[in-house]
């Protein structure tokens, strides 16, 4: 079994060589191993991956051998599944997924209660594998559906203006194209579903709302149809991007603020907690508006522990993972955030670039992806720290954010893949191209990498 696939908060690796059937079952075992004692009834969710079922099969043999009962809601979003854990009272859940990784790729997120394990309990998962002393039993399986019910909940809890919209989605042959058409049919706008059919394959583009390449086609379609707004979906359901109605990209912080606005009206003097790769712009924002920007570590199980300790009403991610505690249940869900984004738009005149052009902007760059071996990656982050922190002012929570005079500049090492993530934002192009060139010469210094 190779130990890589257990991340800092999923358990993720390529399908056919890292998640083997056999894998699977002793994962389900481990899992069930995990549980407290007094955890019997347990919620399965998979995404459209060609791999998933098989995964989802033989973890549920798996979890079953361990004395406890499961669940089985077939495909759906990740966030349907955890709806589906807080509405039911379930004592946990598991969703198959690869969620935005190539297509070669899938994991699980998993659920204790109604907390994402991440951390040292994914890592005491694997020490349970490693020593494949699991617990005995046979629990019992069911299969049933979900999505009204979810349907039903989400839609109780907006309250829509009288402006007729024109949305376009694209779900990019993820998992959530069914789900979108039949929850917007309730809703009296005007919508069009761009590669809405589920395919494994994903045949048009990946689904990753945060790479410009792969929404190129919502992009033209919202500029072509004349569209207030575009919208677009990762693979299982839980990243949300945005393309106001000019075909430009909302970025998640930018995404992050126009959320808080309507958030920190209600909870005046709230916190609202973003990550690391967030703008200056998103914490001025915030800060003008009444409310308290906390910086916090990537990824959405860290994301949803920090929110819980902070009672935050609000938080998100540059990926698009948005965690509303205001009037929801906590977790990040994409399909809740365009809810709340069309709530918004359809009681204001205003259009959503003017939304977003009220949050201060600066010379940014996109989120940028380098390959670098998961062996190696961590290591050339500390390195790299050590050489800023001599003559910088840096934040070290999550790889290394790095002050400068006129701006930042960030390197993480990715928890999900062999990559990693850089961020600059200064006050002019130029400081902009300055500060990306100190960065990237120091990573041009490692042959493994390349730029």
């Amino acid at each position: 079994m190779n130990t890589e696939i257990f991340r800092t908060y999923d358990i993720r690796g390529i399908a056919d060589i890292d998640l083997t059937n056999e894998v699977a079952e002793k994962l389900g075992r481990s899992y069930g191993t995990f549980l407290p004692d007094n955890a019997k009834l347990i919620g399965i969710g998979r995404d459209i991956r060609l791999s998933s079922e098989r995964i989802k099969t033989s973890f549920v043999n798996g979890l079953l051998s361990t004395g406890v009962n499961v669940v089985d809601f077939g495909e759906i979003p990740t966030p349907v599944l955890y709806f589906t854990v807080h509405k039911y009272g379930l004592n946990g859940g598991v969703e198959i997924t690869g969620s935005h990784n190539p297509k070669e790729y899938n994991g699980l997120k998993m659920l204790v209660g109604r907390n994402t394990i991440y951390g040292k309990d994914i890592q005491h998962i694997r020490k349970i594998a490693e020593k494949s002393n699991f617990k005995k039993g046979q629990g019992n399986y069911e299969e049933k559906n979900s999505v009204n019910d979810y349907i039903t909940d989400v839609l109780s809890r907006i309250s829509l203006g009288k402006r007729k919209l024109k949305i376009i989605f694209d779900s990019g042959n993820g998992i959530t194209g069914p789900v979108i058409n039949k929850l917007y049919k309730n809703l009296p706008f005007e919508f069009e579903i761009l590669f809405a059919e589920p395919d494994g394959l994903f045949p048009n583009h990946l689904a990753d709302p945060t790479i410009p390449e792969y929404i190129n086609d919502l992009i033209q379609r919202v500029k072509e149809s004349k569209a207030d707004l575009g919208i677009g979906f990762d693979g299982d359901g839980d990243r949300i991007g945005a393309i106001d109605e000019k075909g430009r990209i909302i970025w998640g912080d930018k995404l992050l603020a126009i959320f808080s606005t309507e958030v920190l009206k209600k909870h005046p003097g709230a916190k609202i907690i973003c990550e690391v790769k967030c703008s200056n712009g998103l914490l001025e924002y915030i800060e003008e508006n009444g409310g308290v920007p906390l910086m916090w570590k990537t990824g959405h199980s860290l994301i949803k522990a920090k929110m819980k300790e902070e009672n935050a009403p609000l938080a998100g991610e540059m990926s698009g993972h948005m965690f509303f505690a205001d009037n929801y249940y906590g977790f990040d869900d994409a399909i809740f955030a365009s809810l709340r984004l069309v709530e918004i738009l359809s009681n204001t005149n205003k259009p959503m670039s003017l939304l977003a052009d009220k949050v201060p902007s600066y010379f940014v760059t996109p989120e940028i992806r380098i390959d670098c071996p998961d062996s190696e990656k961590f290591a050339v982050v500390d390195e790299v720290k050590e050489i800023f922190k001599k003559d910088y002012k840096i934040l070290d929570i999550d790889g290394v954010r790095v002050t400068f005079p006129y701006g930042w500049g960030l390197l993480r090492a990715s928890n999900t893949q062999p990559v990693l993530v850089l961020r600059f934002e200064a006050n002019t192009e130029e400081n902009l191209n300055r500060i990306k060139k100190c960065f990237l010469d120091i990573l041009k210094k490692y042959d493994f990498i390349k730029i």
